[in-house]
Protein backbone atom coordinates (compact mmCIF):
# COMPACT_ATOMS: atom_id res chain seq x y z
CA UNK A 1 0.00 0.00 0.00
CA UNK A 2 0.93 3.87 -0.91
CA UNK A 3 0.26 5.83 2.21
CA UNK A 4 0.89 9.63 2.32
CA UNK A 5 0.72 11.09 6.31
CA UNK A 6 0.12 14.70 6.40
CA UNK A 7 1.62 16.48 9.56
CA UNK A 8 1.75 20.27 9.97
CA UNK A 9 5.20 19.17 12.14
CA UNK A 10 7.77 16.48 11.72
CA UNK A 11 11.34 16.12 13.21
CA UNK A 12 12.97 18.14 13.88
CA UNK A 13 10.16 19.88 14.70
CA UNK A 14 9.35 19.65 18.33
CA UNK A 15 5.71 17.98 18.96
CA UNK A 16 3.91 15.18 19.88
CA UNK A 17 2.05 14.77 16.62
CA UNK A 18 5.27 15.22 14.38
CA UNK A 19 6.93 12.48 17.05
CA UNK A 20 3.56 9.99 16.36
CA UNK A 21 4.18 10.59 12.79
CA UNK A 22 7.37 9.62 12.75
CA UNK A 23 7.11 6.47 14.38
CA UNK A 24 3.87 5.67 12.53
CA UNK A 25 5.56 5.86 9.29
CA UNK A 26 8.64 3.62 10.23
CA UNK A 27 6.08 0.82 12.35
CA UNK A 28 4.34 0.51 8.69
CA UNK A 29 7.39 0.26 6.62
CA UNK A 30 8.08 -2.73 8.81
CA UNK A 31 5.09 -3.92 7.41
CA UNK A 32 5.84 -3.67 4.17
CA UNK A 33 3.98 -0.57 3.01
CA UNK A 34 5.48 2.62 0.97
CA UNK A 35 4.80 5.74 3.21
CA UNK A 36 5.20 9.13 2.29
CA UNK A 37 5.07 12.22 4.78
CA UNK A 38 3.70 15.35 3.85
CA UNK A 39 4.31 18.03 5.85
CA UNK A 40 5.39 21.69 6.32
CA UNK A 41 8.56 23.77 4.40
CA UNK A 42 10.72 24.98 7.93
CA UNK A 43 10.89 28.46 7.59
CA UNK A 44 14.27 30.05 7.29
CA UNK A 45 13.41 32.09 10.44
CA UNK A 46 12.96 29.20 12.35
CA UNK A 47 15.79 28.23 15.03
CA UNK A 48 17.37 24.77 15.07
CA UNK A 49 15.20 22.37 17.07
CA UNK A 50 17.23 19.33 17.65
CA UNK A 51 18.20 16.35 16.02
CA UNK A 52 15.50 13.94 15.04
CA UNK A 53 14.95 11.24 17.44
CA UNK A 54 16.86 8.22 17.37
CA UNK A 55 15.58 5.37 15.41
CA UNK A 56 14.08 7.56 12.65
CA UNK A 57 15.79 5.64 9.91
CA UNK A 58 14.90 9.02 7.63
CA UNK A 59 15.87 6.75 4.83
CA UNK A 60 12.83 4.39 4.95
CA UNK A 61 9.94 6.58 5.04
CA UNK A 62 9.97 9.57 2.05
CA UNK A 63 9.18 13.03 3.99
CA UNK A 64 8.48 15.47 1.46
CA UNK A 65 8.47 19.56 3.06
CA UNK A 66 6.43 21.06 0.36
CA UNK A 67 3.43 22.77 2.48
CA UNK A 68 4.47 26.46 2.36
CA UNK A 69 1.19 27.59 4.91
CA UNK A 70 -1.57 25.73 6.12
CA UNK A 71 -3.98 28.19 4.98
CA UNK A 72 -6.41 27.88 1.81
CA UNK A 73 -4.36 26.43 -0.95
CA UNK A 74 -2.89 23.64 0.98
CA UNK A 75 -4.95 21.34 -0.27
CA UNK A 76 -3.79 22.22 -4.07
CA UNK A 77 -0.33 21.50 -3.21
CA UNK A 78 -1.53 18.19 -0.67
CA UNK A 79 -3.74 16.51 -3.52
CA UNK A 80 -1.28 17.60 -6.62
CA UNK A 81 1.42 15.82 -4.87
CA UNK A 82 -0.82 12.59 -3.53
CA UNK A 83 -1.80 12.08 -7.32
CA UNK A 84 2.24 12.21 -8.64
CA UNK A 85 2.84 9.90 -5.96
CA UNK A 86 -0.07 7.50 -6.77
CA UNK A 87 -1.07 7.67 -2.83
CA UNK A 88 -3.89 4.66 -2.06
CA UNK A 89 -4.52 6.73 1.46
CA UNK A 90 -4.19 10.24 2.66
CA UNK A 91 -4.05 10.18 6.03
CA UNK A 92 -4.30 13.83 7.70
CA UNK A 93 -2.41 13.59 11.58
CA UNK A 94 -4.87 16.39 13.15
CA UNK A 95 -4.18 18.44 15.86
CA UNK A 96 -5.28 22.32 15.43
CA UNK A 97 -1.72 23.23 17.33
CA UNK A 98 0.27 21.26 14.86
CA UNK A 99 -0.73 23.08 12.18
CA UNK A 100 -0.63 26.69 14.17
CA UNK A 101 -4.12 26.31 14.92
CA UNK A 102 -5.60 27.14 11.01
CA UNK A 103 -8.56 26.00 10.22
CA UNK A 104 -8.10 24.80 6.43
CA UNK A 105 -6.40 21.09 6.84
CA UNK A 106 -9.88 20.86 7.61
CA UNK A 107 -11.45 20.95 4.34
CA UNK A 108 -10.38 17.89 2.58
CA UNK A 109 -11.49 18.09 -1.09
CA UNK A 110 -14.11 15.91 -1.90
CA UNK A 111 -12.71 14.28 -4.95
CA UNK A 112 -9.07 13.17 -3.69
CA UNK A 113 -7.06 10.73 -5.66
CA UNK A 114 -6.70 8.25 -2.99
CA UNK A 115 -9.15 7.18 0.18
CA UNK A 116 -9.32 10.32 2.73
CA UNK A 117 -8.42 9.55 6.59
CA UNK A 118 -8.05 11.82 9.65
CA UNK A 119 -6.49 10.49 13.11
CA UNK A 120 -7.83 12.93 15.82
CA UNK A 121 -4.68 13.83 18.09
CA UNK A 122 -7.54 15.49 20.21
CA UNK A 123 -10.93 17.69 19.50
CA UNK A 124 -8.97 20.61 20.51
CA UNK A 125 -10.76 23.48 17.80
CA UNK A 126 -8.61 25.82 16.02
CA UNK A 127 -8.63 29.51 16.07
CA UNK A 128 -10.78 31.03 13.34
CA UNK A 129 -11.15 35.02 14.14
CA UNK A 130 -12.50 36.58 17.53
CA UNK A 131 -16.16 35.23 19.05
CA UNK A 132 -15.94 32.64 15.90
CA UNK A 133 -17.81 30.57 18.94
CA UNK A 134 -19.47 27.46 18.06
CA UNK A 135 -18.30 27.64 14.50
CA UNK A 136 -14.88 26.45 15.18
CA UNK A 137 -16.21 23.23 16.66
CA UNK A 138 -18.00 22.61 13.33
CA UNK A 139 -14.47 23.59 11.25
CA UNK A 140 -13.17 20.35 13.28
CA UNK A 141 -16.00 18.13 12.73
CA UNK A 142 -16.04 19.23 9.16
CA UNK A 143 -13.11 17.17 8.92
CA UNK A 144 -14.41 14.02 10.29
CA UNK A 145 -17.46 13.98 7.88
CA UNK A 146 -15.56 14.82 5.29
CA UNK A 147 -13.26 12.16 4.95
CA UNK A 148 -13.42 8.63 4.18
CA UNK A 149 -12.46 7.41 7.33
CA UNK A 150 -11.65 8.86 11.16
CA UNK A 151 -9.33 7.31 13.43
CA UNK A 152 -9.98 8.41 17.18
CA UNK A 153 -6.79 7.35 19.93
CA UNK A 154 -8.76 7.52 22.75
CA UNK A 155 -12.34 7.01 24.48
CA UNK A 156 -13.65 10.71 25.00
CA UNK A 157 -12.96 11.83 21.28
CA UNK A 158 -14.71 8.68 20.04
CA UNK A 159 -17.64 9.47 22.11
CA UNK A 160 -17.78 12.85 20.74
CA UNK A 161 -18.00 11.63 17.24
CA UNK A 162 -20.40 8.75 17.74
CA UNK A 163 -23.07 11.53 18.96
CA UNK A 164 -26.07 11.83 16.62
CA UNK A 165 -25.45 13.74 14.01
CA UNK A 166 -21.74 13.85 13.89
CA UNK A 167 -21.71 12.50 10.10
CA UNK A 168 -18.63 10.06 10.39
CA UNK A 169 -18.70 7.78 7.91
CA UNK A 170 -16.44 5.11 9.65
CA UNK A 171 -14.56 5.57 12.91
CA UNK A 172 -12.31 3.16 14.59
CA UNK A 173 -10.19 3.77 17.91
CA UNK A 174 -6.17 3.27 17.76
CA UNK A 175 -4.25 4.18 20.59
CA UNK A 176 -0.77 6.17 20.74
CA UNK A 177 1.83 4.89 21.91
CA UNK A 178 5.08 5.83 23.78
CA UNK A 179 7.26 8.17 21.29
CA UNK A 180 10.62 7.44 23.60
CA UNK A 181 12.01 3.63 23.67
CA UNK A 182 13.29 2.68 27.05
CA UNK A 183 16.99 2.72 25.88
CA UNK A 184 19.58 3.97 28.42
CA UNK A 185 23.18 5.59 27.38
CA UNK A 186 26.24 3.01 27.68
CA UNK A 187 27.23 3.03 31.11
CA UNK A 188 24.14 4.26 32.52
CA UNK A 189 24.75 5.02 35.84
CA UNK A 190 20.69 5.98 37.88
CA UNK A 191 23.28 7.53 40.93
CA UNK A 192 25.22 9.99 38.47
CA UNK A 193 22.15 10.79 36.58
CA UNK A 194 20.46 12.35 39.32
CA UNK A 195 23.83 13.94 40.73
CA UNK A 196 23.68 15.76 37.90
CA UNK A 197 20.59 17.71 38.76
CA UNK A 198 22.20 18.08 42.47
CA UNK A 199 19.80 14.98 43.67
CA UNK A 200 21.33 12.58 46.63
CA UNK A 201 20.66 8.71 46.52
CA UNK A 202 18.05 9.45 49.68
CA UNK A 203 16.23 12.48 47.74
CA UNK A 204 12.55 11.93 46.37
CA UNK A 205 12.69 13.05 42.44
CA UNK A 206 9.18 13.60 41.21
CA UNK A 207 9.23 13.86 37.44
CA UNK A 208 7.40 15.41 34.57
CA UNK A 209 7.66 14.61 31.12
CA UNK A 210 6.06 16.97 28.31
CA UNK A 211 5.58 20.23 27.28
CA UNK A 212 3.62 22.93 29.70
CA UNK A 213 0.37 23.97 29.04
CA UNK A 214 -3.33 25.11 30.36
CA UNK A 215 -4.57 21.38 30.20
CA UNK A 216 -1.74 19.89 31.73
CA UNK A 217 -2.08 21.26 35.58
CA UNK A 218 1.51 22.68 35.63
CA UNK A 219 0.98 24.82 38.49
CA UNK A 220 -0.76 22.02 40.26
CA UNK A 221 3.00 20.24 39.68
CA UNK A 222 4.95 23.09 41.56
CA UNK A 223 2.21 23.25 44.51
CA UNK A 224 2.55 19.75 44.63
CA UNK A 225 6.34 19.77 44.92
CA UNK A 226 6.24 23.13 47.51
CA UNK A 227 3.93 20.90 50.11
CA UNK A 228 6.10 18.16 49.82
CA UNK A 229 9.25 20.59 50.68
CA UNK A 230 6.49 21.83 53.42
CA UNK A 231 6.52 18.73 55.37
CA UNK A 232 10.37 18.19 55.54
CA UNK A 233 10.53 16.01 52.15
CA UNK A 234 13.60 15.95 50.41
CA UNK A 235 11.91 16.66 47.60
CA UNK A 236 13.41 18.02 43.71
CA UNK A 237 11.30 18.44 40.47
CA UNK A 238 12.95 17.09 36.95
CA UNK A 239 10.96 18.81 33.93
CA UNK A 240 12.05 16.56 31.60
CA UNK A 241 11.89 17.66 27.47
CA UNK A 242 11.37 21.39 25.74
CA UNK A 243 9.54 24.61 27.26
CA UNK A 244 7.04 24.53 24.75
CA UNK A 245 7.35 22.59 21.17
CA UNK A 246 7.56 23.94 18.09
CA UNK A 247 3.51 24.73 16.92
CA UNK A 248 1.00 25.99 19.74
CA UNK A 249 2.08 29.73 20.80
CA UNK A 250 -0.46 29.87 23.98
CA UNK A 251 2.48 27.34 25.44
CA UNK A 252 4.84 30.05 25.82
CA UNK A 253 2.39 32.31 28.33
CA UNK A 254 1.75 29.17 30.06
CA UNK A 255 5.08 28.16 30.49
CA UNK A 256 6.00 31.55 32.08
CA UNK A 257 3.19 31.45 34.27
CA UNK A 258 4.47 27.94 36.09
CA UNK A 259 8.13 29.10 35.99
CA UNK A 260 7.23 32.69 37.31
CA UNK A 261 5.36 30.37 40.04
CA UNK A 262 8.68 28.57 40.59
CA UNK A 263 10.04 31.71 42.02
CA UNK A 264 7.10 33.10 44.10
CA UNK A 265 7.63 29.55 46.03
CA UNK A 266 11.51 30.38 46.47
CA UNK A 267 11.82 26.49 44.61
CA UNK A 268 14.61 28.15 41.91
CA UNK A 269 16.90 24.96 43.44
CA UNK A 270 14.21 22.57 43.57
CA UNK A 271 13.18 22.47 39.34
CA UNK A 272 15.36 21.37 37.29
CA UNK A 273 14.92 21.37 33.51
CA UNK A 274 16.27 19.55 31.61
CA UNK A 275 15.10 21.36 28.00
CA UNK A 276 15.06 19.70 24.78
CA UNK A 277 17.35 16.15 24.53
CA UNK A 278 17.70 13.70 22.09
CA UNK A 279 15.41 10.73 22.90
CA UNK A 280 17.95 8.38 24.83
CA UNK A 281 18.55 11.67 27.03
CA UNK A 282 14.69 11.25 28.19
CA UNK A 283 14.40 7.72 28.88
CA UNK A 284 17.99 8.33 31.24
CA UNK A 285 15.81 11.01 33.05
CA UNK A 286 12.80 9.15 33.16
CA UNK A 287 14.56 6.19 35.09
CA UNK A 288 16.33 8.86 37.14
CA UNK A 289 13.26 9.77 38.69
CA UNK A 290 11.47 8.00 41.08
CA UNK A 291 7.54 8.95 40.60
CA UNK A 292 6.11 10.62 37.57
CA UNK A 293 3.15 13.51 38.56
CA UNK A 294 0.88 14.15 35.79
CA UNK A 295 -1.79 16.33 37.48
CA UNK A 296 -4.12 16.54 34.04
CA UNK A 297 -6.72 19.18 34.46
CA UNK A 298 -9.08 17.29 32.04
CA UNK A 299 -7.96 13.93 33.32
CA UNK A 300 -5.66 11.35 32.54
CA UNK A 301 -6.43 9.99 28.46
CA UNK A 302 -4.18 7.59 26.36
CA UNK A 303 -4.05 10.22 23.76
CA UNK A 304 -1.56 12.00 26.03
CA UNK A 305 2.11 11.11 24.98
CA UNK A 306 3.26 11.90 28.57
CA UNK A 307 1.68 9.16 30.35
CA UNK A 308 2.54 6.56 27.31
CA UNK A 309 6.67 7.51 27.93
CA UNK A 310 5.92 7.13 31.76
CA UNK A 311 4.27 3.58 31.50
CA UNK A 312 6.45 2.14 29.17
CA UNK A 313 9.31 2.91 31.48
CA UNK A 314 7.92 1.16 34.10
CA UNK A 315 7.07 4.68 36.33
CA UNK A 316 5.14 5.20 39.64
CA UNK A 317 2.52 7.54 38.25
CA UNK A 318 0.63 10.16 39.84
CA UNK A 319 -2.42 11.12 37.94
CA UNK A 320 -6.18 12.69 37.90
CA UNK A 321 -9.41 10.70 37.52
CA UNK A 322 -10.16 10.38 33.46
CA UNK A 323 -13.04 12.11 32.14
CA UNK A 324 -14.88 9.12 31.03
CA UNK A 325 -14.42 6.03 32.34
CA UNK A 326 -10.85 3.76 31.22
CA UNK A 327 -11.36 0.20 33.15
CA UNK A 328 -7.85 -0.36 31.58
CA UNK A 329 -6.74 2.56 34.69
CA UNK A 330 -6.60 1.11 38.09
CA UNK A 331 -6.12 3.20 41.09
CA UNK A 332 -3.61 1.56 43.44
CA UNK A 333 -2.93 -0.88 40.22
CA UNK A 334 -1.30 1.04 37.42
CA UNK A 335 -1.38 4.55 38.97
CA UNK A 336 -2.40 6.82 42.02
CA UNK A 337 -5.51 8.94 40.71
CA UNK A 338 -6.23 12.41 42.79
CA UNK A 339 -8.34 15.02 42.17
CA UNK A 340 -7.47 17.57 39.59
CA UNK A 341 -6.04 20.60 40.74
CA UNK A 342 -5.44 19.61 44.52
CA UNK A 343 -1.58 19.49 45.34
CA UNK A 344 -2.43 18.49 49.04
CA UNK A 345 -3.79 15.26 47.59
CA UNK A 346 -0.85 14.65 45.25
CA UNK A 347 1.27 15.30 47.25
CA UNK A 348 -0.15 12.66 49.81
CA UNK A 349 0.10 10.53 47.15
CA UNK A 350 3.49 10.82 46.38
CA UNK A 351 4.51 10.37 49.68
CA UNK A 352 2.45 7.03 49.79
CA UNK A 353 4.34 5.73 47.08
CA UNK A 354 7.96 7.12 48.62
CA UNK A 355 6.90 5.42 52.23
CA UNK A 356 5.14 2.32 50.89
CA UNK A 357 8.00 -0.24 48.73
CA UNK A 358 4.92 -2.47 48.06
CA UNK A 359 2.99 -0.06 46.30
CA UNK A 360 5.53 1.71 44.63
CA UNK A 361 6.73 -2.30 43.05
CA UNK A 362 3.44 -3.35 42.48
CA UNK A 363 2.69 0.30 40.28
CA UNK A 364 5.66 -0.08 38.50
CA UNK A 365 4.63 -3.92 37.67
CA UNK A 366 1.18 -2.14 36.50
CA UNK A 367 2.30 0.61 33.87
CA UNK A 368 4.86 -1.96 32.50
CA UNK A 369 1.88 -4.42 32.08
CA UNK A 370 -0.41 -1.49 30.81
CA UNK A 371 2.43 -0.27 28.32
CA UNK A 372 2.79 -3.68 26.51
CA UNK A 373 -1.02 -3.25 24.57
CA UNK A 374 0.75 0.65 22.94
CA UNK A 375 3.49 -1.54 21.22
CA UNK A 376 3.60 -0.11 17.81
CA UNK A 377 3.51 -3.09 15.95
CA UNK A 378 0.47 -2.97 17.47
CA UNK A 379 -0.83 -0.14 15.96
CA UNK A 380 0.66 -0.38 12.86
CA UNK A 381 -1.37 -3.09 11.95
CA UNK A 382 -4.54 -2.02 13.29
CA UNK A 383 -4.11 1.47 11.43
CA UNK A 384 -3.38 -0.74 7.88
CA UNK A 385 -5.91 -3.21 8.79
CA UNK A 386 -8.61 -0.10 8.70
CA UNK A 387 -6.90 1.08 5.89
CA UNK A 388 -7.93 -1.70 4.03
CA UNK A 389 -10.99 -1.78 5.17
CA UNK A 390 -11.73 1.57 3.55
CA UNK A 391 -10.06 0.69 0.36
CA UNK A 392 -12.36 -2.30 -0.06
CA UNK A 393 -15.74 -0.12 0.42
CA UNK A 394 -14.29 2.79 -2.20
CA UNK A 395 -14.61 0.14 -5.20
Amino acid sequence: MRIGLITGEFPPDQGGVGDFTNRLAHALTDLGHQVHVLTSVPPSSRPPQGPPPEGARSAAVTVHRVVTSWGIGCWRQLSGLARDLNLDVLNVQYQAAAYNMRPAVSFVPRRLPAVSTATFHDLKVPYLFPKAGPLREWVVHALARRVDGVIVTNREDELALLEPGAGVSALTRIPIGSNIDTSLPVGYDRDAERARWGVQPGDLLLGYFGFLNESKGGETLIRTLHRLIEDGLPAHLLKIGGRTGSSDPTNRAYAQRVENLVGDLGLEDRVHFTGYVTAEQVSASLQAVDVCVLPYRDGVSFRRGSLMACLAHGRPIVTTPPAVPLPEIEDGRNARLVGPENPAEAASAVREIAEIPALRTRLEEGALALSAGFAWDRIAESTVAFFKRLLKESR
